[in-house]
């Protein structure tokens, strides 16, 4: 069979196999696959500068509409595959036809998480994962509105800092203890609810949405014996990697699709990355499946190195972001609830950065308007840093200089 890819995923990390694979000399036919009506575009801007309205689509695209036709990359949209036949090395598509491949690589990415409570038909409630989604109510978002988030994740609270920005009256529902509950230490916690108390967004924890009610349009969101009045809702609750066609080709699933260093799945013609794979992680000595931007361009060009014959893992500590109001989170590494989290720097002035240490390692750094921790950080990480908490706190002392 002539040289053949198939990437079933318009995502950033199928995208980037594509763009990897013409960068790197490969001649076959590529084909994009996906069941949005735009091209790639970069998902994190959604929840911040295009929902804020400072950017317009067209910026989002990671390359322009005629990079594909002058690389010869053949992107169907609107698309949907139907099912794996991997007796035959063959996609079948939803409106029948059928695709033969010889590389097949699933950046199938994820859907969000709905809420199952009563009244979640009603109009002006929202969610957000694409454009379309978005530019459907970052129009609404006037002064006075009273907007309820529905979660208190990294996407809940973004969504908080751009709506109180546009003059919303914002509340956070968040079902855990506390906001951004899997994913900072209690001090962080505590930092960006105190920050978004300051600004205005009243945030509710340990609190369940069991209802909705309106008109036809939502009025209000139910919680239990209470009711929080809301003229429109906005829920960011996750999402659930799309694993339905590997699972029912046949290939191993477990909380994703299963991956080993260089994405390939327990079918050597078939690879996989991205929000949707479960990859090894030999730094941490477990296996994650990571819903990071980082991630899954770095997975895409792994993918793409295995399919040009010199494969390169991707092996570089996990990295985040995020941005409300004008605080800038950048993260290195992954953390777990009971690790020793030392803070450094000054969290009243907005510069500080918060390290933690499991068995004595640093595993993550997290960095609020601190660039230069940020950075020293990522390299310490990867070779196994074990810092003196006691000198850690001592932000006069960098990261870089404390570790010679």
């Amino acid at each position: 069979m002539p040289d053949n890819v198939i990437i079933v995923g318009a995502g950033q990390a199928g995208a980037q196999v594509a763009i990897s694979l013409r960068s790197g000399g490969y001649t076959g036919k590529v084909t994009i696959i996906g069941d949005e009506s735009q091209i790639p575009y970069e998902r994190p801007p959604l929840s911040k500068h295009f929902l804020a309205g400072e950017m317009e689509a067209d910026r989002l695209f990671m390359r322009p509409a005629d990079y594909y036709a002058q690389n010869n990359i053949d992107i169907r949209l609107n698309t949907t595959v139907a099912r794996i036949d991997r007796a035959a090395s063959a996609i079948e598509l939803t409106d029948g036809s059928r695709m033969p491949y010889s590389w097949l690589v699933l950046s199938t990415g994820g859907r969000v998480r709905k809420l199952n409570a009563p009244g979640g038909d009603l109009d002006g409630i929202y969610y957000l994962r694409t454009i379309d989604d978005v530019g459907a109510y970052r129009d609404r978002l006037k002064p006075g509105l009273r907007l309820v988030i529905v979660g208190g994740g990294y996407i809940g609270l973004e969504v908080a800092a751009v709506a109180r920005k546009k003059g919303c009256q914002v509340t956070v529902l968040e079902m855990l203890p506390m906001v951004l509950n899997r994913v900072v230490a209690p001090e962080m916690s505590k930092y960006y609810a105190d920050v978004h108390a300051a600004a205005g967004v009243t945030i509710r924890v340990n609190t369940t949405v069991t209802a909705f009610a309106g008109d036809g349009h939502v009025r209000e969101v139910k919680c239990g014996n209470e009711t929080v009045p809301a003229d429109m809702v906005i829920v960011g609750i996750g999402i659930i990697p799309n694993t339905e066609l590997a699972t029912a080709a046949g290939l191993k699933v477990e909380n994703g699709i299963v991956v080993d260093e260089l994405t390939r799945t327990n079918d050597p013609h078939i690879l996989s990355m991205g929000d949707c794979a479960n990859h090894p992680s030999a730094l941490y000595g477990n296996r994650l499946r990571l819903e990071s931007v980082a991630n899954a361009l770095g997975q895409g060009r792994a993918a793409a190195s295995v399919i040009l014959g010199n494969p390169v893992p991707f092996t570089e500590v996990p990295m985040f972001w995020s941005n409300q109001y004008d605080l800038k989170l950048q993260m290195n590494g992954v953390s777990m609830p009971g690790d020793q989290v030392v803070i450094r720097g000054d969290m009243a002035g907005h510069k500080f950065s918060a390290c933690y240490l499991r068995d004595g390692i640093l595993v993550a750094c997290h960095a609020v308007n601190q660039p230069r921790d940020f950075m020293a950080s990522k390299p310490l990480i990867a070779s196994r840093w074990r810092p003196d908490p006691a000198k850690l706190t001592d932000a006069a002392v960098t990261l870089k200089d404390m570790a010679a």
